[in-house]
């Protein structure tokens, strides 16, 4: 695990799934640029095919849960979501690992997804189509936060500040937006990346101690298990050596009492122990 709990850093390593993610979303996006351009009606498709459509999805379009991260057109937009993976992505990954990123960029933006389609089925709220990694740069802001709560970081290069004041920012900005857009599925998708990146963090990431608790409380399970049937063996012993005209006793644990004139010849005071 990282030492640092802080996030004061300038550039961070452009390395593993972070990298792979960057360079995967920018070759899409120079690919849709280009198609644009030169093949307007080649763009267009790949957009209408790859963004997350509601409308589309209802008519079984179901993979568009996975690629609309990789969609994107307008370019603020898109520089601002893979700067937040970038920047606070890399910290998340080292502590989570290689496999495990990419598995939380998945499944954030699927639950992301997936919660905005719900919300669109009402015909009221969530409408128009969902595209760009905010989704998924949101849920990696929420789960920095989740792993260095009180960490400083420098926001915009200028301010120093705790990072839940930062997630409280940007929660509040897309509020704001979400209102402005008359509660467009864009924004919806991007607020709800900060409850998924919660989620996934309360599932997957923290699932170790989870794991070892499970484990104490089998293994505890089991040793009362073993406990009960010493008793239980030492029981039938002692009812087998009656029949037999002698007396043997254990205690509670199902240990050996050895008779008092053993203890006087130097015998153990507490009998066997097992």
């Amino acid at each position: 695990m990282p030492r640092n709990t802080s996030a004061e850093f300038g550039l961070p390593p452009f390395r593993g799934a972070v990298r792979e993610i960057i360079i995967a979303c920018v070759a899409i996006y120079v690919f849709i640029l280009v198609s644009a351009t030169f093949a307007p009606r080649i763009g267009q498709a790949i957009v209408e095919l790859g963004m997350l459509d509601p409308a589309r999805v209802r008519a079984g379009w179901i993979w568009q849960f996975v690629t609309y991260p990789f969609i994107a057109e307008d370019p603020w937009r898109f520089a601002v979501s893979l700067a937040g993976i970038y920047f606070l992505g890399s910290t998340v990954e080292e502590r989570i690992g290689h496999g495990r990123f990419w598995a939380f960029f998945f499944g954030t933006a699927v639950l992301s997804g997936v919660a905005g389609f719900a919300l669109s089925l009402t015909g009221v709220i969530s409408q128009g189509p969902a595209l760009t990694v905010g989704a998924v740069s949101n849920a990696i802001l929420m789960v920095f936060y989740l792993f260095n709560r009180d960490a400083p970081i420098m926001a915009f290069f200028v301010l120093r500040v705790p990072v839940k004041w930062l997630v409280l920012f940007f929660a509040a900005l897309e509020t704001a937006y979400l209102l402005l857009s008359h509660f467009a599925l864009f924004y919806f998708v991007l607020l709800l990346g900060l409850g998924a990146g919660y989620a996934w963090y309360s599932l997957f990431l923290t699932r170790r101690a989870a794991s070892l608790g499970l484990s104490e409380r089998f293994y505890g399970l089991r040793n009362g298990y073993y406990r009960w049937k010493r008793r239980r063996a030492a029981r039938k012993f002692e009812v087998y050596m009656r029949k037999h005209d002698r007396t043997v006793t254990f205690d509670e644990h199902g240990n050996y009492i050895p008779p008092e004139d053993d203890k006087k010849n130097g015998g153990s005071k507490s009998g066997w122990v097992n």
